[in-house]
């Protein structure tokens, strides 16, 4: 008997979808030549022949090499343009080297990189992020800066326990916050917070330094804030590395309710969330967290990011590090506020990425899923798609899921991989190891349709 993945409305034939899989795969091979021989020249000084691991996932067996990007487009090695669809999964989100960045990182190069010193520009973007996130009581007023939201997720969890005096971070179950230790943990079958699958090296055992909870269980975070050990609740105010997993009515009210009656910070990481307006779901929904991090997008593709705090709490950090310890105590970096990604982020905040672009952006997202929803209900694909502001994703399950674990439940690595090289072979590029599409400023109605179209064709060559 054939092995198939069942919907309620459908099935995919798993050896239709292998079949389909062999053609893209044999075409993207013909169709890349160059690619494949940088690919097989970077295997002889690099693991797998990528710069970083990760990217070795790609699907073809070897991944497109960029010659030039250009707002939301790129070129490859074989001069192939791509609609890009990916932007830097975020880091791009501006489109490509926008002129006003490029203008302002070319005149900084010249003018010094880095120096350990603050820059004119320095208050300028903490001006524009207080405007941009500090709308709660008390508002995120007070920021630092980092080179990516990794690291501002790391400084936030110190100076959460050291002002709190707790030993642990409630994360949700199965969020993604870059490479922090503590948020690479996940509940087991019995409850119990055991590592992420795929956890490299874990330093302790992450029931000692994390609290699991699932995505819209108040009563779950009741229960360990109740302990008194949580110093910080660090999630996305939506999920979106599982796929997008929106909160239910209510859960950021309660949410917030809970932090402060229990003593416990909460920390909201908009790095993705950004695409739900100028200042995120902050802003967007009236959040008031007392931290806010934010990265890759604000510097238009230059390491950036910052985490804003609370008067209150800023002052508390503060009166809490000794002058003469302040540059060894974990947080900082040499390169942490460097002058380039500061006149990278004044620059694209201020020009790029200003208020007004946010509606036509999320014109073209509500175009992108009306015409993936249009391919679905034709098709009659049980799957559905979720949009966040700019951002909209397909997942195959049919009703968005409530939590993480559904997400991953709905998830079919092989299904992902064809449609994503399905899509690249049609010139198009999706974000990695979802199926997500992003807006840019730079992004065209007829990017969205081209997407629509190479979707339409993926959808017969499955079903007929």
């Amino acid at each position: 008997m054939t092995e198939t993945t069942r919907t309620d409305a459908s099935v995919v034939d798993r050896d239709r979808l292998a079949a389909a899989h062999h053609r893209e795969t044999e075409r993207f091979v013909a169709d890349h030549p160059a690619c494949a021989e940088l690919a097989r020249r970077g295997r002889a000084h690099m693991p797998l022949g990528v710069p970083m691991s990760w990217m070795a996932k790609w699907p073809g067996g070897f991944p497109v090499h960029v010659a030039e990007a250009t707002g939301a487009h790129f070129t490859c090695a074989d001069g192939h343009e791509h609609v890009d669809l990916c932007l830097g999964d975020t880091g791009a989100m501006v489109g490509h080297s926008p002129a006003a960045t490029v203008r302002a990182v070319r005149d900084q190069v010249a003018r010094g990189i880095t120096t350990m010193l603050p820059t004119a520009d320095a208050a300028v973007v903490a001006e524009e992020l207080t405007r941009r996130f500090g709308t709660g009581s008390p508002a995120v007023d007070q920021w630092q800066f980092t080179l990516t939201a990794t690291d501002a997720n790391r400084h936030v969890i110190r100076y959460a326990r050291q002002v709190t005096g707790r030993a642990r971070v409630a994360v949700i179950d199965f969020c993604y916050h870059g490479s922090v230790d503590e948020t690479f943990a996940t509940l087991d079958d019995q409850g119990r917070v055991v590592a992420r699958r795929g956890n490299i090296g874990a330093p302790v055992d992450p029931a000692l330094t994390t609290a699991v909870v699932p995505f819209n269980d108040l009563a779950a975070l009741e229960r360990e804030l109740a302990t008194g050990t949580v110093a910080a609740v660090l999630l996305e105010p939506a999920m979106t590395n599982i796929g997008i997993v929106l909160p239910d009515a209510g859960y950021h009210t309660a949410l917030r309710e809970m932090t402060r009656r229990h003593g416990a910070l909460l920390v909201i990481d908009e790095t993705h969330t950004l695409c739900a307006g100028p200042g995120g779901c902050t802003r967007a929904w009236g959040l008031d967290p007392d931290v806010v991090v934010v990265g890759k997008t604000i510097g238009g593709g230059i390491p950036s990011a910052a985490f804003g705090m609370t008067s209150e709490l800023s002052e508390r950090v503060v009166t809490s590090v000794g002058l003469e310890d302040i540059d060894v105590g974990g947080v900082g970096g040499t390169l942490a506020g460097n002058a380039l990604s500061l006149a990278a982020m004044r620059a694209t905040l201020t020009q790029v990425l200003t208020d007004d672009v946010f509606g036509r952006m999320d014109e073209l997202a509500v175009a992108w899923t009306d015409g993936v929803q249009g391919v679905l209900d034709a098709h009659r694909l049980p799957w559905h798609v979720t949009r966040l502001g700019c951002r909209a994703e397909y997942a195959f399950s049919p009703e968005p899921p409530h939590d993480g674990a559904a997400a991953a439940a709905a998830d079919d690595f092989e299904l992902q991989q064809y449609l994503h090289l399905q899509a690249l072979n049609r010139r198009i590029l999706l974000t990695p190891f979802h199926n997500m599409a992003l807006m840019s400023p730079a992004t065209s109605h007829a990017d969205v349709d081209a997407h629509t179209a190479a979707f339409e064709e993926a959808a017969h060559d499955l079903l007929g």
